[in-house]
């Protein structure tokens, strides 16, 4: 294969992955690829995925990658002697299309309202952020929504001055410019609580408080620091008298990424167009792929181990394996607080579950397996988003299935084209609790329906008040829903 021809073949691959290649190591990457003349193309993706399994091992920081990660890739690649076996393509093609992405990894992006642009944030993000983190916060959730309703062409302003029909245009007005104004207003803000029993809409002029008594409201959950586009009109003792209220309306997937350009907000690296095609391709293909997803795997109920053995052992038997199994916490019966004092034995349960996957030698060897944290979990604190979980617990699992994933809650996964957002959080509860009125019920009464419409048009995972729970202020926009991702597993 001609040098420079197999350069760009490698540089598209990593690319594929979301890596970005240095050039001393795509030389080093180019020298592996010639030992073994036509077979360059495994012998790529064959080190592609073993780095992607061993990305911690080999001290894999960032999607840059320099000469000394590959190096110890390859080092271990021609020790085991892996690159000659048969069915290592099978094994490729199996693991190389999941990409997991950790919640702290996820770029965060600031829009600028006056050039009506994102940009990309530069610099560390720290854990614990300054006053001015949380401001930045809200405003962040504010200026993405506002940016979307922008786009709608029922709340853009229009090109000539027309006569307002109800039906027609609905400008939206910034809350300053409501004082001395009369008729109806459409605004668009925060809804605050700044003193008990008097709510307020919020936006980044000013505040008015509000009055929901005669309000109808559309589908979904009405809570504090909900964004909401409401129509109504001031009343001489300056209170807004809200008549229609509802969240801010969806934008399609399609139109955000032609808008947002080659930003990547999910976090599963940029493609060209030409890489789309190819994986959607793929995708077409892949009939077989299969997603196993299961829930409070309590590791010290004999029970649920026995049924969660029965499961493995049916995988184990058919022709095709899943791709990924997802194990979401709770992974004790017990929540894992101050008063938990049994850590030494989860440790073990943990090495228990990897006994008893190893004990299914298909699974190991062509499943890939996630593991994510539960609300009530070992880890630093119940903030969103909770980091993986602790390596003490999870030391002795992993002896036995070494390319297992700790990751975050929430967690993203990359699957050829499809973008999944996978969050464990009892949010259905807390959303009711801390609902503002009953929903409306013209158009449905499941309350997981009007769950879904909230956090859709929110955009956001989690838009409860930060009392209720609590959000690592730098790191909200690892719960933002923008664009809107193919599947969400709540």
């Amino acid at each position: 294969m001609n040098a420079s021809v197999a350069r760009k073949k490698i540089q598209k691959k990593f690319k594929i992955r979301g890596y970005t290649l240095k050039v001393d190591a795509l030389e080093e990457i180019l020298s592996f690829a010639n030992r073994f003349q036509g077979a360059e193309d495994e012998a790529i993706d064959l080190l592609l995925d073993h780095l992607q399994y061993e990305s911690q091992k080999v001290g894999v920081k960032s999607s840059i990658i320099d000469k000394e990660p590959i190096r110890r890739v390859i080092s271990s690649l021609l020790e085991a002697d892996d690159a000659v076996e048969p069915t290592s393509s099978d094994t490729v093609s199996s693991h190389a299309t999941i990409r997991v992405i950790d919640a702290f990894l996820v770029p965060k992006f600031h829009f600028d309202p006056i050039k009506k642009q994102f940009y990309q944030h530069t610099g560390g993000l720290s854990i614990h952020g300054g006053s001015s983190a949380k401001s930045a916060l809200y405003k962040g959730r504010y200026l993405l929504l506002f940016q979307r309703i922008s786009h709608d062409q029922h709340f853009s302003k229009p090109a000539f001055d027309t006569e307002m029909s109800h039906y027609g245009n609905c400008e939206i007005a910034p809350i300053q410019s409501l004082v001395g104004q009369t008729g109806r207003r459409w605004v668009m803000g925060v809804i605050s609580q700044f003193e008990d029993g008097h709510f307020y809409l919020e936006d980044l002029t000013a505040s008015v408080e509000i009055n929901l008594s005669k309000a109808k409201i559309t589908t979904g959950f009405l809570s504090e620091n909900t964004i909401v586009v409401a129509e109504g009109e001031m009343l001489l003792d300056g209170i807004f008298q809200v008549f229609t209220c509802g969240f801010p309306p969806l934008e399609d997937r399609d139109k955000s990424l032609k808008l947002l350009g080659q930003h990547d907000f999910f976090g599963g690296g940029t493609l060209t167009k030409e890489e789309t095609l190819r994986l959607a391709e793929l995708e077409k293909k892949a009939v077989n792929a299969m997603f196993v997803i299961l829930s409070d795997i309590w590791l010290d109920s004999e029970e649920a181990m026995g049924k969660l053995e029965t499961v493995l052992d049916g995988f184990e038997i058919q022709e095709v394996v899943p791709s990924l199994f997802v194990f979401l916490g709770n992974f004790c019966s017990h929540p894992c607080n101050l008063s938990f004092h049994s850590f030494s034995s989860l440790r073990l349960q943990f090495g228990n579950l990897g006994k008893m996957i190893a004990a299914h030698p298909r699974l190991k060897e062509h499943s890939r397996f996630l593991f994510i944290p539960g609300p009530d979990d070992a880890g630093p604190s119940t903030v969103l988003p909770r980091c993986a979980l602790p390596k003490y617990l999870t030391e002795e699992l992993q002896k036995y299935i070494p390319n297992a994933i700790f990751s975050s809650n929430p967690c993203r996964v990359k699957f050829y084209t499809q973008e999944i957002v996978f969050f464990r959080y009892d949010l259905l509860y807390r959303m009711r609790r801390s609902c503002l009125m009953p929903p409306s019920t013209e158009e449905t009464s499941d309350p997981f329906e009007h769950l879904v419409a909230t956090i859709t048009h929110q955009s956001h995972l989690c838009p409860l008040p930060l009392i209720v729970q609590p959000i690592i202020w730098n790191y909200d926009h690892c719960l933002h829903l923008y664009p809107s991702p193919h599947t969400v597993m709540l």
